[in-house]
């Protein structure tokens, strides 16, 4: 067993309470893609969390210094809040923190964007979480879960339901479907989050968009199904595969309708609309 220091950055709200939030930009480059998105996120999520907001032109400042013109880069910007009171009493907390990490761009999400992907179902499900509905905590342990699930299938992705069975997102990005000529997207009032794709999604689609809480039945007979996030873009969905055969449990399963459905991206004109107006944003 290892001492820690009392005064180390591992007793932090964030290490002991997930006190804290994040956000993750595409920077290719050297050039910050969508940040108003992305302050907009952080400033909403300090509003929610009660944390104070930080200089935002200081952090756009330190962000740019980490940037490297040369490399397609990942920046996670990550907001806990500062040491102040015992246990989860945050009266004495007057500062946040603010940690900027960089890495390398997956540089097969370009290749998702180009082909699209087929993606599972998973059987994790999502709990109620009015308070941070919306909110990219850095309490992620239900992705963690999910993420488990999903690599033992050997899913690119997978969708991911409530308690009632109704689609809410994938696991690591937002999901939308067009059927005939509506177009939806969960609408994440009790758990989720709200990324920043999505969006700009909404800024763009307008009145086109409806939000709704729909079972997965309503997503396996769209015309077209498509993902979201700040590293993905939009990528369209070629196949929804529900898990193996092999387990009992998931063939009595309702809330699979069928075992695997395929899309035509021939019709995916709402994607292609959607890549294209995304290619030519910054």
């Amino acid at each position: 067993m290892q001492a820690i220091p009392t005064d180390t950055c591992a007793l932090s709200r964030g290490w002991q309470l997930g006190d804290g939030h994040f956000t993750t930009l595409h920077a290719p480059y050297g050039r910050i893609r969508h940040w108003p998105y992305h302050r907009a996120r952080l400033s909403h999520a300090c509003e929610r969390l009660h944390m104070p907001m930080p200089n935002w032109q200081e952090v756009k400042s330190q962000l740019l210094a980490h940037l490297d013109a040369t490399a397609d880069q990942v920046v996670r910007i990550t907001l806990v809040r500062g040491r102040g009171g015992r246990g989860y009493s945050i009266q004495g907390c007057e500062r946040t923190q603010v940690v900027i990490t960089v890495s390398s761009f997956p540089a097969h999400y370009y290749q998702w964007r180009q082909q699209g992907i087929e993606i599972g179902v998973c059987q994790g499900r999502l709990g109620c979480s009015p308070l941070l509905a919306g909110l990219k905590t850095i309490n992620r342990l239900e992705q963690v879960l999910l993420k488990t699930e999903l690599e033992r299938h050997g899913w690119s992705e997978a969708l991911v339901c409530d308690s009632q069975g109704r689609v809410q997102e994938a696991v690591t990005a937002n999901v939308f479907w067009r059927t005939g000529e509506h177009i939806f997207t969960p609408v994440l009032s009790e758990l989720g989050v709200w990324g920043t794709m999505r969006a700009w999604s909404q800024d763009y689609l307008g009145a086109r968009l409806t939000f709704t809480q729909a079972p997965l039945s309503e997503v396996f007979g769209a015309d077209e199904v498509w993902l979201s996030n700040a590293l993905l873009g939009i990528v369209a969905i070629k196949a929804i595969i529900g898990p193996p055969n092999t387990d009992t449990a998931v063939l009595n399963n309702p809330l699979l309708p069928v075992n695997r459905v395929d899309f035509n991206n021939q019709n995916s004109q709402i994607t292609k609309e959607l890549q294209q107006a995304y290619e030519k944003t910054n």
